[in-house]
C-alpha cells in the first residue's frame, strides 16, 4: 500500500514541467548541470520526479527569477543547502558537545555563505536601482523646464 501511494505522488517529467511551468528541456537541462539529481526513472526511461524534486524545483525558480541567480550561483546555494540537510539528517541527540558543536559551525558557515551570495546579488540591484532612480529625478527636472510653457515663447495656438 505505501509503494501505490509513493507511485501515485511520482510525476513524469510533462507532468513536472506543466506544474512547475517549465518546459520539459529546461528540466533536462537541470539535471545535466547538476542543479538536480538524476531522477528514477520507469522501466521505458521515462523521468519520475518525487515530492522532494518538486520542492528543489521550486527553489530554483525562486533563487532564478526571484534573486536573478545565474545557475552557476543557484548550484552553489543548493550545494551549500544539501550540506545543511544532511547535517540534519545525521544529527544525534546522543553525540557528544564537540561532534555537535563541529556540525553546527558547519551549518552556520554554509549559511553565512548563502547570505553573502544573496547580499552580493542584493547590492547590485541596489546599485541599478540607485541608477534608474536618478534617471527619473533627471526626467522630472526635464519635465518641469519643457513641460510648462516658456515666456519668450508663445503657447501654441490649437484650433
Amino acid at each position: 500500500m505505501t509503494d501505490v501511494s509513493n507511485a501515485e505522488r511520482l510525476l513524469q517529467i510533462g507532468e513536472a514541467a506543466d506544474r512547475a511551468n517549465l518546459t520539459q528541456r529546461t528540466l533536462r537541462y537541470y539535471e545535466e548541470k547538476g542543479l538536480l539529481e538524476p531522477p528514477t526513472r520507469m522501466d521505458g526511461g521515462v523521468r519520475l520526479y518525487t515530492p522532494d524534486d518538486m520542492e528543489r524545483i521550486d527553489r530554483i525558480r525562486q533563487l532564478k527569477e526571484l534573486l536573478g541567480f545565474s545557475l552557476a550561483e543557484i548550484k552553489d546555494m543548493l550545494e551549500m543547502e544539501d550540506v545543511r540537510l544532511q547535517i540534519k539528517a545525521g544529527w544525534r541527540r546522543d553525540a557528544d558537545a564537540d561532534e555537535k558543536a563541529e556540525k553546527a559551525r558547519t551549518a552556520r558557515e554554509v549559511t553565512v555563505q548563502q547570505i553573502a551570495l544573496i547580499d552580493q546579488k542584493m547590492e547590485k540591484m541596489a546599485s541599478l536601482r540607485a541608477t534608474l532612480a536618478d534617471r527619473v529625478r533627471k526626467y522630472d527636472e526635464m519635465l518641469v523646464r519643457y513641460a510648462e510653457p516658456q515666456e519668450s515663447e508663445p503657447a501654441p495656438v490649437r484650433s
